[in-house]
């Protein structure tokens, strides 16, 4: 049956292992780690723990005591000796040295035990001997059986002594007695927890047997999980693969697009600055020559205003004459200063651009933007045939292993398992009564033995109370009263009764104590310090040929690091079967499905990726020769220096208004006449043109704006023109670089993206492997019932049975040992409880007391000291003390009251 079991429970891992497509698909789970959730987890009810209670105090006491009687450490190697050897040689061979050995070594471990039976064997033995010898001396009127009294002195506190003494010995009895009682009613409560416990762990094997193939299904559906990633990954397979190659390759290519760009850009900001120089010249070459035109006509018309003869005549007028020379040699600097129409135009670079703007570089380039970001569409198209591949694959796996599953007969294993569980139920259901029967025989038989001391206990504490209650201290021993004597008679009842059952109870207690002793020391103990798994697990102890039991039996295979405790430990945390049996060594699930389903084929599909991106375009030829004719466009032709010098001229050579009011203060300094006249003429003339040309050409915004748009236009076109071939060829270059590293370098770029992409595919499998192997060594059929069955067991046997046992016979054995000492108390004190036939008479009156004078019929026979006979005294009759009581011949001396 047990092996029946463990191939079950085998064949369930084995079922566990494997993986079942699932019919409904599931919500697919964000990127990155998988989500398997949670697996389905019966609740196992047994609380394998024992809490004694108020009693575990009492337990407590007797561990330390065993504790004092066998301090030794475990006998391991002594009991695996004598293990392999099972006992039969040092039976028939126990003469030889080794055998003697093992006996002593036997014997040092058990000698507090030894010494403790020793001590109950004399115990047994000679209370009857002692009972016997003390009945018949008392018979013979010795050992206190006389009924004669001496009186002294100390008589009352005597008394009071020995009886509180025995009041407290039969208190310790008591206690005993009690700790006895409670041990036994404990073990009869716990043993009607026994149903229970066993009911518990019947059910946890049902919910084992129940949850596991739910478990099982719960492992097989999550199989689905990854698929449903898997397809979902390789549906994707454009943004996830394309996407990632397209990044790798746009750090290279956009850059290099990015030039060609901003060169597209350049060229047409060059157009529009060479437009802007074409206009704004025109507007300035216009308004300058009108000005130089009316500039010089007023120049010739002063030079010829001043060839007046006034101006000659130096003799007649020396100043106008002086005025007139003045004059005209400042004539020269009335003309224009910014000369705009000797500059030559940009109509030959113009037109250029224009044939070069014909083609939009900007389209030509987002064509190349467009032709690799097309890349997740290309790697779409290259790898259909490769996908549909892998998605058949994955689908073909799932139908495999769902009919690999259906070739372990699970339902029928479960089905037997079942009924195994439930037909040692029931067996054990019929053991209850038989169980009841026994544990009720014996509560009669440990109350039978606590009834025995309490027996004692009752006459001690009644001859107590009787003779306490019947005392009178006026009463010579002769007169005590009948409750008195009662007292006293129980006393000696219970003294007889002690020595009728103490041997018996010693007897019996002492076979206990050795039974219940050497089963707390080794086998409740060992369990828990786990020292009793270490001797089970020794090698090759149960079977010569196996070095471990368990993998032996089970798997013919002793060499496996399978033992008992690493089994116990396993179960004990509530891990799988399948890693506390060790199964992977039997059935490795990780290779199986590594190399035998996922792995093997998966990446023989993925590794046949083809794909090749020389169908991206960056740069047509267009965009190529654009560019060339954007460098041979003219710019470095065109004068810049000459332009900007140019620009940043005034409008004039002079300020034609300061000019202007120079002249007619020179004008006024000249005789009035026609020749003042004239020039006062010529003076409203010059302000005339600086009002209505020179000042707008200086404030007015078509000028202004014409010869800042000239300025900036220039500028900007000599940084273009700077080194411009140069900066062509560069980005052609970095185009061509862009465009080799796509069509001829891609490959090692594509294989690293394909190898992550196949890693990330293969990594779903292996979170489902490693997701299932975590699931089966920690939560598929959790073995923690096996691991309850021992503890129950454990707990049944040693704190249910043992520990009672034990607190009952050392309860009832410090009862019995304190009979001793009650036996003496009782037989003392009985002396001063009991009536007594006859007591001391004294001869000397001097020496009797006057209170016993003072009683007429006291016993006492006296003499008058005259000869006188006392009439009192006289009616007392006369006793031959001295033969009859020998020891009661003489009066005490005074020295002895």
């Amino acid at each position: 049956m047990w092996k029946s079991g463990t191939l079950l429970l085998l064949s369930l891992l084995w079922v566990s292992a494997e993986l079942q497509q699932e019919t409904e698909p599931r919500r697919l789970p964000p990127p990155g780690k998988l989500d398997f959730g949670y697996v389905p987890a019966g609740v196992y009810e047994t609380l394998a723990h024992y809490e004694p209670g108020p009693i575990g105090i009492l337990f407590h006491l007797v561990h330390a005591f065993l504790h004092a009687v066998q301090p030794n450490a475990f006998p391991h190697d002594l009991i695996v000796k004598l293990a392999k050897d099972k006992f039969g040689a040092i039976q028939t061979e126990y003469q030889k040295p080794e055998n003697i050995v093992l006996t002593l070594q036997a014997i040092y471990y058990e000698i507090g035990f030894l010494i403790c039976a020793a001590v109950g064997l004399l115990f047994t033995i000679l209370m009857p001997v002692v009972g016997l010898f003390f009945c018949m001396c008392r018979c013979c009127d010795n050992c206190g059986g006389e009924m004669h009294q001496r009186q002294r002195k100390n008589a009352d506190c005597r008394r009071g002594l020995l009886g509180t003494l025995l009041f407290s010995t039969s208190l310790v009895i008591t206690i005993g007695v009690l700790c006895a009682y409670a041990a036994n009613q404990n073990l009869s409560s716990q043993v009607k927890n026994i149903r229970r416990l066993v009911n518990s762990n019947m059910r946890d094997l049902h919910t084992f047997a129940n949850d596991t193939p739910m478990q099982i299904d719960y492992l097989i559906s999550q199989y689905a999980t990854a698929k449903n990633k898997v397809i979902y990954d390789l549906d994707n397979i454009g943004p996830l693969l394309g996407g990632r190659i397209h990044v790798r390759l746009d750090k290279e290519v956009h850059p290099a697009l990015n030039q060609v760009l901003n060169m597209a850009g350049a060229m047409r900001e060059t157009k529009e600055a060479l437009e802007n120089v074409s206009v704004s010249l025109v507007v300035l070459q216009e308004g300058a020559g009108k000005l130089h035109f009316n500039l010089s006509q007023v120049r010739n018309s002063i030079n010829r205003t001043l060839d007046d003869p006034g101006c000659h005549d130096e003799e007649s007028d020396a100043t106008t004459a002086q005025l007139c020379r003045s004059i005209r040699q400042s004539l020269s600097q009335l003309q224009i200063s910014a000369n705009f129409t000797r500059l030559p135009d940009v109509n030959p670079q113009l037109e250029k651009m224009k044939n070069v703007m014909k083609t939009d570089l900007s389209s030509v380039v987002h064509r190349g933007f467009s032709s690799l970001n097309d890349t997740p569409h290309m790697v779409i198209e290259q790898t259909r045939s490769v996908v549909n591949s892998v998605q058949n694959l994955v689908d073909s796996i799932g139908k495999n292993i769902s009919s690999f599953s259906k070739a372990f007969p699970v339902q029928t294993c479960l089905s037997n398992f079942t009924i195994f569980i439930s037909h040692a139920h029931a067996k054990i259901e019929d053991y209850y009564p038989e169980i009841d029967k026994i544990d009720f025989y014996r509560w009669i038989g440990c109350i039978a033995l606590c009834c025995m001391v309490v027996l004692v206990l009752a006459f001690n504490y009644l001859g107590l109370l009787c003779g306490t209650l019947g005392y009178d201290k006026h009463a010579s021993p002769t007169t005590r009263g009948c409750i008195s004597n009662t007292g006293g008679t129980l006393l000696m009842a219970g003294v007889g009764f002690s020595f009728i059952f103490s041997w018996m109870l010693m007897g019996l207690l002492t076979a206990i104590f050795l039974a219940g002793g050497n089963m707390e020391k080794l086998l409740c103990e060992p369990f828990h310090t786990k020292e009793l798994f270490k001797v089970v697990d020794t090698p090759y102890l149960i079977n010569p040929e196996w070095k471990n039991f368990i993998p032996g039996y089970m798997y013919n295979d002793s060499e496996l690091e399978l033992t008992s405790e690493s089994l116990y430990s396993t179960c004990k945390q509530n891990k799988g079967i399948y890693s506390a049996l060790r199964l992977d060594k039997v059935f490795n699930i990780s290779s199986f499905l590594n190399t035998t389903v996922f792995t093997k084929d998966v990446v023989r599909q993925l590794e046949s990726f083809r794909i090749n991106l020389r169908g991206i375009i960056l740069l047509e030829a267009e965009g190529k020769q654009n560019l060339r004719d954007f460098s041979e466009a003219g710019l470095s032709e065109i004068n810049y220096a000459d332009y900007l010098d140019e620009v940043n001229k005034g409008v004039t050579v002079v300020d034609v208004l300061s000019f202007a009011k120079e002249l007619e203060s020179q004008t006024d300094l000249m005789p009035r006449g026609p020749l003042q006249t004239a020039l006062k003429g010529h003076v409203a003339t010059l302000q005339r043109i600086h009002r209505q040309q020179i000042a707008p050409m200086e404030q007015a915004m078509k000028y202004v704006r014409a010869r800042s748009a000239l300025n900036q236009s220039m500028r900007f076109l000599e940084r273009t023109a700077s080194d411009l071939p140069n900066k062509v060829t560069d980005v052609l270059e970095a185009i061509e670089a862009a465009q080799h590293l796509i069509s001829q370098n891609a490959t090692l770029l594509i294989n690293q993206e394909t190898k992550r992409y196949s890693a990330t595919i293969i990594g779903y499998f292996n979170q489902y492997i490693e997701w299932v192997k975590t699931s089966l060594a920690l939560e598929v059929a959790p073995c923690k019932p096996f691991s309850n069955i021992l503890d129950t067991a454990q707990i049944m046997t040693c704190s249910f049975l043992v520990d009672s046992m034990n607190t009952f016979w050392m309860g009832l054995g410090c009862s019995t040992l304190f009979l001793l000492p009650s036996i003496i108390l009782a037989v003392k004190l009985a002396k001063y409880y009991r009536r007594m036939d006859t007591e001391d008479v004294y001869d000397d009156v001097e020496t009797i007391p006057m209170k016993n004078m003072e009683i007429g019929n006291n016993g006492y026979h006296s003499e008058s000291p005259q000869g006188i006979p006392n009439p009192m005294m006289t009616s007392v009759p006369t006793y031959d003390t001295v033969n009859r009581f020998p020891r009661a011949s003489a009066p005490p001396r005074h020295i002895d009251w």
